[in-house]
């Protein structure tokens, strides 16, 4: 296969970076009149305090709940087309996440990604539960490049932090309903109460039901997945005694039982499989969302899925004058019950149909305590220590693999899979000269993780000593890391920030499935042994941790009178071990196995920004260009992947969105429409040297808004994937592919009180 990588010149880039930084601030025109066209501050908590997003030296985008709102976008896979070299897939096992071509599709209970997603600044572990609905956001920032300081392990891609609303010391509420396409039915409200003047209440739920974007080729009655069914609820309050003190507390609970059979075959997209080169069809939308297999060893049951979430988090911060000492803790808990219809190619040319029963059940707990300094000094520093525990418990089966020699019931009980990290980290940044600063943070973090648990072969859904097997599945490791980060910014004029750093990033390793051949541990009340015959080396069960080196300069600048803004970022990583995960069959059993390819690189530059020319029209702008291959990658011991793509790494990218408001008798009509065009990008499964190329596409919506002046209601109407194409989201090893949304349209009506 042919590769073609956008080639960088870094003196380009350095010549381009600095006209554009010195045209931008040089540029001084007349004051416009329209004063209310320049471009609003949004304060973000990137550097884990407060600061305008125009002055925080890392590469960034910001998305406010209004914006949220007027585009429909609430739930993380609604995001991934709105972020220059962002993509926030959800599959049928969890959401997946590629910054800047960084990915990780271990989404089991033993594994770890690449980015870590947040609410309110508490880490979320499990991908299955990243998959939440967004509802009564104040914004969700988007941390591009490595955030191990900071944020720690498990950030080698960067960081999405979705921040709800607080409390506000006001009455307010609101109430919103949507219908649409696809059987759409939407419904959410929130309630702000200030009890008196140190507490606030804040309440807010949300409803959503679709059909089904999936068709049923398969001869069955059943439903298919690509649908939503999904319900959640907050209850905040805040709590502002004096004396510099602030408490607040949150907790929200949630129910999905959105149904996971969301896949079909790649044959739906892709021919010329079983020769080894996928070439992309040319089927129809509908021929795509239809699943037309019919295994030939089983018949398909109803699937469905049901999450539950249970979560509680607290923030204390006590203003000391000089500093401030703040604490954030959480418990997390995430229930999770499924019955899932797997395609499950097991030659080139077949394939079966295998049910797989799940049951999993998740606790996490974290603590940080942090001390921050105050005040306009030349010194800004911060240091704090970080704690956190998952403990899990999953039993997956697999039924109808007797074809390829396994028992009706193939089991994985896991009891318990265990996670530690503690860590301890502190960055300080000096002004060395009254417009040029400088930065220096470093954090060191330990990680432990076991699993205690067997493979079970066996006749039926419990054990049964007279007439099934067992056999050990268990690993454990640890690691331990320094990450580092050292930064420059300069003020090149009030409005103009160039800034550049380069830092380090780690994501812990683990273990795959399997056991050392001898091994043996007391599973379930009794011991368990690993055979000879299914043991695995050392080296094969546990890869090494993932880390990274980046390198990253960057400009941000307002100019026209703030009416226009450019953020501008060049970057070039160095990855080592980078961990890369599929199904694979070991012993001729069907495992999940993670390992660490040689190396890769990643480089790029990144432009994104709106222009404001009058208060009633605003442009958006985003371009992005990524070469992001291995450089050293042998997946087996006979085909080097060196200079092969990385997973959802298109060269270039372009992102434009223009809104018009119309002042008409009554009140203001909006219009808007927004396109992203990309280039081919590749979905990759090394076990079977499969490169599926997905071509490159456009996508894009419109919106037309209506509000009355001076009232309390709002209506928009908005249609998504206007030209109605669809492509795979993710591909698995064993062909499992979940096709992207077709084209929707919907309406909403929002009443605020």
């Amino acid at each position: 296969m042919k590769n073609q990588r956008v080639r960088l010149s870094p003196t380009l880039l350095a010549l381009s970076m600095s006209s554009i930084a010195w045209g931008a601030a040089a540029q001084s025109l007349p004051q416009q009149s329209d004063s209310g066209a320049a471009i609003p501050e949004i304060i973000v908590t990137a550097q884990r305090s407060a600061a305008p997003e125009s002055k925080t030296p890392v590469a960034m985008s910001v998305l406010g709940g209004a914006d949220l709102e007027k585009a429909g976008l609430d739930t993380a896979g609604d995001l991934g087309a709105r972020l220059p070299n962002v993509y926030l897939q959800e599959s049928f096992d969890g959401l997946r996440i590629a910054i800047r071509g960084v990915s990780n599709a271990d989404v089991t209970e033993k594994g770890d990604p690449s980015a870590a997603f947040m609410v309110d600044g508490v880490y979320l572990a499990r991908p299955q539960s990243q998959t939440v609905s967004f509802y009564d956001v104040e914004r969700i920032e988007v941390l591009r490049g490595p955030q191990g300081t900071l944020y720690g392990r498990n950030t080698t891609a960067g960081v999405v932090n979705v921040i709800s609303k607080a409390p506000a010391p006001y009455f307010e509420g609101n109430a919103n309903a949507t219908v649409g396409s696809y059987g759409t039915r939407n419904a959410g409200a929130m309630v702000n109460v200030p009890v008196n003047d140190m507490l606030a209440l804040r309440a807010a739920v949300t409803a959503n039901r679709h059909d089904a974007y999936l068709r049923n080729g398969q001869g069955t009655p059943y439903t298919l997945g690509l649908d939503r069914d999904d319900r959640a609820a907050r209850l905040s309050a805040k709590f502002s005694p004096g004396h510099g003190v602030t408490a607040l507390v949150r907790y929200d609970a949630g129910r999905d039982d959105t149904n996971n059979d969301s896949a079909v075959p790649d044959a739906n997209f892709y021919s010329g499989i079983a020769s080894g080169k996928p070439v992309w069809n040319d089927d129809s939308t509908s021929r795509r969302l239809t699943n037309r297999f019919r295994a030939p060893n089983s018949v398909p049951e109803q699937g469905y899925s049901r999450k539950k979430t249970a979560n509680l988090t607290a923030e204390l911060a006590w203003d000391l004058g000089p500093a401030t000492v703040s604490w954030l803790g959480a418990h997390r808990h995430f229930e999770h019950d499924y019955l899932y219809n797997f395609y499950y190619r097991v030659a080139p040319t077949v394939a079966l149909g295998t049910r797989n029963d799940f049951h999993a059940d998740y606790a996490q707990d974290s603590h940080e305590l942090r001390i921050a300094t105050n005040g306009s000094g030349p010194l800004n520093a911060q240091a704090g220590v970080y704690w956190f525990h998952e403990k899990a418990t999953a039993l997956y089966d697999f039924r109808d693999l007797q074809p390829v020699g396994l028992t009706p019931y193939y089991v994985f009980d896991s009891d318990p899979v265990d996670a530690r990290s503690k860590a301890v980290f502190g960055q300080a940044t000096y002004a060395i000269a009254p417009r040029l600063r400088a930065t220096a943070g470093a954090r060191y973090t330990e990680d432990d993780k076991s699993r205690y648990g067997y493979i079970g072969y066996q006749q039926k859904a419990a054990f049964n000593p007279a007439t099934d097997l067992r056999e050990l599945n268990a690993g454990a490791i640890s690691s331990h890391k320094t990450t580092w980060r050292l930064g420059l910014d300069y003020d090149l004029s009030p409005a103009t920030l160039l800034y550049g750093s380069v830092s380090t990033g780690y994501k812990a390793g683990g273990f795959n499935d399997g056991c050392v051949s001898g091994a043996s541990q007391v599973v379930a009340g009794s011991t368990v042994t690993c055979p000879a015959a299914s043991g695995v080396p050392a080296d094969t069960l546990v890869y090494r941790p993932e880390t990274v080196r980046a390198w990253e300069a960057g400009l941000k600048t307002r100019f026209w009178d703030g009416r226009a803004s450019l953020n501008l970022a060049a970057f070039h990583y160095d990855y080592r071990n980078l961990q890369l995960s599929a199904e694979t069959v070991v012993n001729g059993r069907p495992r999940y196995e993670t390992t660490n390819a040689g190396e890769a690189a990643v480089r790029g530059l990144e432009a994104d920004g709106q222009v404001r020319a009058t208060a009633h029209d605003r442009v958006t702008y985003a371009f992005t260009l990524l070469d992001a291959h291995y450089t050293s990658y042998m997946p087996d011991s006979l085909h080097s992947w060196a200079g092969v793509k990385l997973d959802r790494a298109p060269g270039r990218t372009l992102a434009l969105g223009y809104e018009h408001g119309f002042d008409l008798a009554g009140g203001v009509l909006t219009a808007g429409a927004s396109t992203r065009a990309s280039a081919a990008y590749l979905l990759s499964v090394p076990t079977q040297q499969l490169q599926f190329r997905v071509p490159g596409h456009t996508e894009s919506d419109l919106r037309l808004g209506w509000e009355p002046l001076g009232g309390r209601w709002s209506l928009q109407a908005r249609v998504r994937n206007l030209e109605n194409e669809v492509r795979p989201l993710t591909i698995s090893a064993s062909g499992l592919t979940v096709p992207s949304a077709p084209r929707t349209a919907d309406m909403r009506l929002d009443y605020r009180f």
